[in-house]
């Protein structure tokens, strides 16, 4: 009798204890800023401590003798599915053998997710595996401390190459600015224009370029200058349309100090400037009158005379103009002089607007896949045969400059394959209207050309669900109720 009152306290002291090492122990994972899970040996959670739940925004009670996978770790970043039998975590509760990885993400309760780094540990009484430990950390702001570093280290490092080879890289861009092996096409009317170009180009007579805006006519200058014996000095250019009339005369032509109310020092003008070189003269129709009569002086006498000055200066340029105007019916309506017009146009060229030489669109299209992936740092996608078609059917109204922006547009959304995006086609009539479709097969319509977008990915920052502002288990929802299957 007297041993088992003696027993007793010292069994309900140690009850007591274990007890309280439980309540502390829980309290501890509870405190914890990591996410913390408790797994059974089949898989199913056990515990869920409220960082878990804050991480995640499942509770207890909707994850608590469930398989933790189906909830945050079922999919990969790219929305790719990640099967359970190949998750590090559930490998733990096979082999007893710990698991860590920080590549990996979880997903939220909201369907978004987020970078994480976790470890497995195996609980294990008696030899036997009981269960595991999960212990998870969002890694959101230390990578994106490590990719501001990397940003940082990586500009500190351009910088620095920069700075010492600036000479270099000036002297190969004034070489090698768009010379006339980038005029790009196999057209009938692209040899004429590069034959025509390779004629004109070791002389000093003006040539006035002609074409529609994107047609590339600074590139035909830039041509024009690089086969010319002045091609050791730099082409100086101006846009006349983009410069106001009260300051034309003065970029062109400088000024005096006191020429006018703000001339409060001595500029030298662009003629000047291109004193032994070659003058560009972008947009020549916007020319305002008086700029046209001192132009035209130029050309004639060789010489210019500063605002506010008396005196002439002697100058050898070599002046080339481009616009988009019409400048012969300019000259018929009383806009433009017609003697600085016949000046200008010694030797005229005229490029042919994109629509009407469309054998050269396949060379330019991958021209620009190859400068512009450079440019982009992306690897060039796949071009399909069903992509260029759709390229050389469109006529292109804003000609090369607008396949260029088309094919960067691409670029920046696309992976392996080539996606462009819409183009307006040219049989569209504006002035018809189309039936619109039903509303369900307007939805369907508008989430299959997202799927296309996004390469088929459903879930990610890549997915479609983003690119729609949707939670991912919506938009599944939506495409099963739609009988959209990806292939």
């Amino acid at each position: 009798m007297s041993q088992s009152n003696t027993s007793t306290p010292s069994s309900q002291a140690a009850a007591l204890t274990h007890s309280e090492l439980t309540h502390r122990y829980q309290r501890i994972l509870e405190s914890m800023s990591e996410g913390v899970y408790g797994l059974n040996a089949a898989g199913h959670a056990t515990f869920v401590n409220q960082a878990a739940e804050r991480l995640t925004g499942w509770n207890q009670d909707e994850i608590k003798g469930k398989s933790i996978h189906q909830f945050h770790h079922h999919s990969h970043a790219d929305g790719s599915h990640y099967p359970q039998t190949e998750c590090p975590i559930y490998h733990t509760l096979q082999t007893g053998e710990t698991a860590h990885s920080d590549q990996e993400v979880f997903w939220r309760k909201d369907g978004s997710f987020f970078p994480v780094e976790y470890s497995s540990t195996a609980i294990i009484d008696n030899g036997e595996i009981t269960g595991a430990v999960v212990v998870f950390k969002d890694i959101s702001e230390r990578l994106e401390h490590q990719r501001s570093l990397q940003a940082a280290l990586a500009q500190v490092e351009q910088l620095q190459q920069k700075l010492q080879a600036e000479n270099r890289y000036l002297h190969q861009a004034l070489r090698e600015q768009q010379n006339h092996r980038d005029l790009i096409g196999q057209s009938d009317a692209m040899l004429c224009l590069q034959h025509a170009i390779e004629q004109v180009a070791p002389t000093p007579s003006c040539v006035l370029i002609q074409g529609e805006s994107g047609t590339g006519k600074e590139l035909v200058a830039e041509s024009l200058h690089r086969l010319s014996s002045r091609a050791q000095q730099p082409m100086v250019k101006v846009n006349c349309g983009a410069i106001a009339d009260t300051l034309l005369e003065s970029e062109l032509f400088g000024h005096e100090r006191g020429a006018f109310t703000s001339a409060h020092q001595r500029r030298i003008g662009r003629f000047e400037q291109a004193d032994g070189s070659t003058l560009f003269l972008d947009e020549v129709a916007e020319l305002s009158s008086a700029a046209q009569v001192k132009l035209l002086r130029v050309l004639q006498e060789g010489e210019i005379q500063r605002l506010g000055s008396s005196q002439t200066i002697k100058v050898d340029v070599r002046v080339i103009t481009a616009t988009h105007r019409n400048l012969e019916q300019m000259v018929a309506d009383g806009e433009f002089r017609a003697d600085l017009y016949f000046r200008l146009k010694v030797f005229p060229l005229t490029i042919a607007p994109l629509r009407d030489r469309k054998a050269d669109i396949p060379l330019l299209v991958r021209h620009f896949l190859r400068t512009l992936a450079q440019k982009l740092g992306k690897r060039e996608p796949e071009l399909s045969p069903s992509t260029l078609q759709e390229l050389m059917h469109y006529d292109w109204p804003g000609n090369v400059r607008e396949l260029g922006n088309v094919i960067e547009h691409a670029l920046i959304v696309s992976q392996q394959q080539l996606i462009i995006p819409p183009l307006q086609s040219a049989n569209l009539h504006p002035d018809r209207q189309q039936k619109p479709l039903p509303m369900a097969d307007a939805e369907r319509e508008h989430i299959l050309r997202a799927l296309k977008y996004c390469d088929g990915i459903v879930g990610g920052k890549q997915g479609a669900a983003e690119l729609l502002n949707l939670p991912v288990s919506t938009l599944r929802s939506r495409m099963k109720k739609l009988e959209i299957q990806l292939k």
